[in-house]
């Protein structure tokens, strides 16, 4: 009841038409815009603390899953020592990994592919030119690894009805198998989200088209 009391102070939702419970006192609203307000210094310290609560070290990864709930298991070797800072950053990245995978059912919004080791939360503003929305689940896409790759290379994009576009580079390679299975056969369809989803920014995805996407 709780978190359907905040999903009342969510403007995302709103959106869609979800409008959570009405009970929301001022304590809520408090803490709903303490955290909003600096995303950037409240997601490490929450995601240090729910990490505290179930028991994982540096050595392990913590996902949480829709209708499985929290899973920790070991991350893959990654070199030496993370200092403080890359830590607080990677807090951060692993928040928005997960939301944007849950925003997204777990699936890719191109291909609908499910396999959460093979899907990447994108960035539509790019992370290191947009700080300030490096954390709103509202710039993210999830996308599979070569989706992902292709959206950040500026070869494919969406237009303000979030249908795929391609790029006249992708265009010209259709008529391989491989650009023509993985891109071709979505050319036109709208990104598909849960019915509950918060829309990806059209702002963002505009700014998207007119400075990463290859028009030529």
């Amino acid at each position: 009841m709780k978190l359907c009391n905040f999903a009342s102070l969510d403007p995302a939702l709103r959106l869609r038409g979800i409008k959570g419970l009405e009970g929301a006192s001022a304590l809520d609203r408090e803490v709903w815009h303490e955290f909003h307000a600096n995303l950037n210094e409240a997601v490490p310290v929450s995601e240090e603390a729910l990490r505290k609560l179930f028991g994982a070290d540096e050595s392990s990864e913590l996902e949480v899953l829709p209708r499985e709930g929290v899973r920790v298991r070991k991350r893959p070797p990654t070199g030496p020592t993370d200092t403080a800072a890359t830590v607080k950053q990677r807090r951060g990245q692993e928040f928005f990994r997960e939301a944007v995978l849950n925003n997204f059912g777990g699936r890719c919004g191109v291909t609908s592919l499910a396999v959460r080791d093979l899907l990447v939360a994108s960035h539509i503003l790019p992370w290191g030119t947009h700080p300030a929305e490096r954390l709103n689940v509202r710039n993210g896409l999830c996308l599979s690894r070569l989706h992902d790759v292709a959206f950040d290379r500026g070869l494919i994009s969406f237009d303000e009805s979030l249908r795929l576009l391609l790029s006249p580079r992708l265009k010209a390679e259709i008529s391989q198998r491989a650009v023509a299975e993985n891109f071709g056969a979505y050319a036109g369809k709208p990104i598909q989200l849960p019915d509950d989803a918060a829309l990806p920014e059209l702002e963002f995805l505009a700014e998207h088209r007119a400075k990463i996407f290859r028009k030529g």
